[in-house]
């Protein structure tokens, strides 16, 4: 698939990561952006970067029918990019007061992408195929208490994609799995640690599409975990452990 001439959809689309994706498409080449967020006013400044190319769409991945509604009105799409997340850094599962925060991780980062997937599925199936590209993180690999739901709505997400993936390949739909370090945008921001930048996981999501990589780690800190994580699992857990709030 080409980016070129690409109808994109894009999650999460008013700050951070989305705004990278939505610029990127267009400096690419992209015929048309449709730029999605929970409130449509959010998205005014990205609008104004080409209002003939990007048309704003009111889309809460939670909410139920929302995505089946953006699937109908913006039926020419080919290219899905499931961006949208949140993330909760709780310190672990045990000592958690209530799971109202761990289920808003598995609502967003896992449903919400399951509804997307179903809604878009049939659509790009009549546009001739395309492409999905579900943005997960290098901890939908591997396990570290002090992130665990986090880490738990990642796994759930990979295998998805792995699993919408066999089920398209017929209708000619690539699914990737795109596997960043921690990205240096706001949900972030109190991460001390090495950062990738949005436009590098851009960059290397669109450079997937188009040579047609089904999974891909981005970054030094994502290569280097999953490395460490494959050679072994339960040494990385207890490193990560210490990471957890005194009790």
């Amino acid at each position: 698939m080409q980016i070129e001439d690409s109808v994109a959809l894009v999650t999460g689309a008013n700050r951070g990561l989305g705004k990278c994706y939505v610029e990127t498409l267009l400096s690419r080449g992209a015929a048309r952006v449709y730029a999605c967020a929970r409130q449509p006013a959010s998205l005014e400044s990205i609008v104004a970067l080409d209002p003939k190319r990007i048309v704003p769409v009111a889309l809460d991945v939670t909410h139920e029918g929302d995505a089946a509604r953006a699937a109908v009105s913006n039926s020419d799409v080919t290219l899905l990019i499931n961006n949208a997340g949140v993330f909760h850094n709780f310190g672990g599962f045990v000592m958690q007061p209530d799971n109202a925060a761990i289920r808003h991780e598995m609502d967003v980062n896992y449903f919400g992408v399951l509804a997307l997937c179903q809604a878009f599925a049939p659509v790009l199936a009549r546009n001739g195929g395309g492409a999905i590209v579900n943005v997960l993180s290098i901890l939908a690999t591997i396990a570290t208490p002090a992130t665990g739901s986090y880490c738990a709505s990642k796994f759930a997400a990979l295998a998805l994609t792995r699993c919408v993936r066999a089920e398209l390949a017929a209708q000619r739909t690539l699914v990737v799995a795109a596997m960043p370090g921690t990205i240096d945008t706001d949900m972030a921001k109190d991460y001390p640690g090495p950062k990738v930048s949005p436009e590098e996981v851009v960059s290397a999501t669109l450079e997937a599409i188009v040579s047609g990589t089904e999974e891909i780690y981005i970054g030094d800190q994502a290569r280097t975990l999953a490395a460490q994580y494959r050679a072994d699992p339960e040494a990385v857990a207890r490193e990560r452990a210490a990471f957890l709030p005194a009790v």
